[in-house]
């Protein structure tokens, strides 16, 4: 993958995909909201965790900027 396209999907997803964002909001019917929604409560609940685990133990700092912005 090149290094422009990692740079442009680091950027544009976090928890979700510019899509399920568009498709949270409404945007594309009830179904795809649906969808989009279990996807997302998916990363949460698995991987989410995870990636705090290993911020814990490998980069603690980056973690207290995880949690400054989602404490918020």
């Amino acid at each position: 993958m090149s290094d422009q396209k990692q740079r442009s999907m680091a950027r544009t997803r976090a928890v979700m995909t510019e899509t399920e964002r568009e498709q949270i909001a409404g945007e594309d019917g009830e179904q795809r909201k649906y969808e989009s929604t279990s996807r997302v409560r998916r990363r949460i609940r698995e991987e989410l965790p995870r990636d705090i685990e290993i911020l814990e133990e490998h980069h603690p700092e980056l973690l207290e900027e995880l949690r400054e912005v989602v404490c918020e």
